[in-house]
């Protein structure tokens, strides 16, 4: 049975659409993330500090990616098997446009043109005839990093009907390399081509490119997230696979440390918001990488325990890896599970795959249902059709690389990886909800 939507669901709605505003490359998302754990009392810490263990909420920013961690009072380091890691697993990245070194070009013609690369496995007819803004670091010469965004700078024009009369018949055929090159400015004959380096230097207070020593620039949809449906029920917005999840994750840890349960759970709140899952997770600052396992190895180390200790705790942890999946696409319904159809309303999905593209276990699986019912909330299962091979997440990397269980849920969207994803805005508040109970030791 479906939720009814209530202003509270609205309201939760809404923070995330302003988290997306605030979040346009992963970059940013961390340092929003950053702000609010400082505004509900956590620490922020760096890598080269001491890592404390008196009870409190602490977190590290490594690139696009954060660690964060609460310690309730009642952590008990002489049992290493009473006490251990309850993780949060998501993703800051999404799919779009890199840009590439050389920044931007003129055609012949004098269509000035961004010069960029394709990140991730992006939908790229959903960047068609859409203002596009660019986001991310830049490191000066100095060794400062500074973060930019633009406003909308660029689109890529689609060919007109009247130059491709087989478009709606044989359908659309795009080259990554000819065709999805944005148009930001025209240079008439004889003018100085302006660059969109030296646009994005000046932007971060730099007098021109030439004060840039590197850069991780990204590109964003420009057009701010709305609801939209029947009762406003759909929610429209970029970024949602994977901000759906690190927002969930960072509202469900807002409410979770202030909260009576926080301060007397047996187990250690970890907050992982990952870097680089669309391409891959082989980064410094992605899941494949020994960041998360490092911090549960310093946590362990500061909590006086011995790798015996240390394994003593992975033994009783787990992993909840929260990524977007599929809701039934009513116009493909053939593409889809034929007895598996997730729909809206009915609460995040558990997500199960034969050949464990997906962690999800019988272990798993029943730490999910015990977490929902503790929540109080309905869930769903989502399975791929046979013909149609599903996805990955950073749950088998968290299972592999660290050997604890590991389940992987998430909300539903439909349009995943396009520019504009449409996910249903109960669900957005009940993924939160399911992660608070969680953390509370479901």
């Amino acid at each position: 049975m479906t939720i009814s939507l209530t202003d509270s669901h609205r309201i939760h709605a809404q923070d995330f659409a302003d988290f997306i505003v605030k979040s346009p490359s992963s970059y940013h998302a961390a340092a929003e993330i950053a702000r609010r754990l400082l505004a509900c009392g956590f620490t922020q810490l760096n890598e080269t500090d001491v890592f404390p263990v008196a009870a409190g909420g602490y977190f590290f920013v490594r690139d696009g990616a954060v660690m964060a961690w609460h310690i309730p009072t009642t952590v008990k380091p002489q049992n290493p098997t009473e006490t251990g890691f309850r993780i949060l697993g998501c993703h800051t990245d999404s799919p779009g446009f890199k840009l590439k070194p050389s920044g931007s070009t003129v055609s012949p013609d004098g269509w000035g043109q961004v010069e960029v690369e394709m990140y991730g496995g992006l939908l790229l007819n959903s960047w068609l005839d859409r203002e596009i803004g660019f986001a991310g670091r830049l490191v000066s010469k100095t060794g400062e990093t500074h973060l930019i965004a633009t406003g909308a700078v660029a689109r890529v024009p689609q060919l007109a009907v009247h130059l491709d009369r087989t478009v709606n018949t044989d359908g659309l055929k795009l080259d990554p390399q000819t065709h999805m090159h944005p148009i930001w400015t025209f240079v008439y004959e004889n003018e100085a081509a302006p660059s969109i380096l030296d646009h994005l230097a000046q932007l971060a207070g730099l007098t021109d490119a030439s004060e840039i020593s590197g850069f991780d620039v990204v590109s964003f949809a420009t057009e701010a997230p709305a609801t939209f449906g029947f009762n406003q029920e759909f929610f429209a917005g970029g970024r949602q696979d994977n901000l759906s999840s690190v927002h969930a994750g960072l509202t469900a840890l807002e409410n979770y440390v202030a909260s009576e349960a926080a301060k007397t759970a047996k187990d250690i709140a970890i907050f992982a918001a990952f870097d680089h899952e669309e391409v891959g997770s082989s980064t410094r600052s992605g899941a494949s990488g020994p960041m998360l396992e490092s911090l549960l190895r310093r946590l362990a180390t500061a909590l006086d325990l011995d790798e015996q200790g240390y394994q003593q705790m992975l033994a009783v942890s787990s992993c909840i890896s929260a990524d977007a999946g599929h809701f039934v696409h009513p116009n493909y319904a053939g593409n889809h599970d034929p007895a598996v159809h997730p729909v809206p309303g009915n609460g995040p999905m558990l997500k199960l795959n034969a050949n464990q593209r997906y962690a999800s276990d019988a272990v798993g699986t029943a730490l999910w249902n015990r977490v929902c019912e503790r929540a109080g909330i309905a869930h769903q299962r989502f399975v791929s059709n046979n013909a149609m091979p599903c996805g990955s997440t950073i749950g088998p990397l968290t299972a592999t690389r660290l050997g604890i269980t590991t389940v992987d849920v998430g909300l539903g969207l439909l349009s995943m990886h396009s520019a504009r994803e449409m996910s249903y805005v109960v669900d957005h508040s009940l993924l939160r909800d399911a992660v608070v109970a969680y953390w509370e030791g479901a």
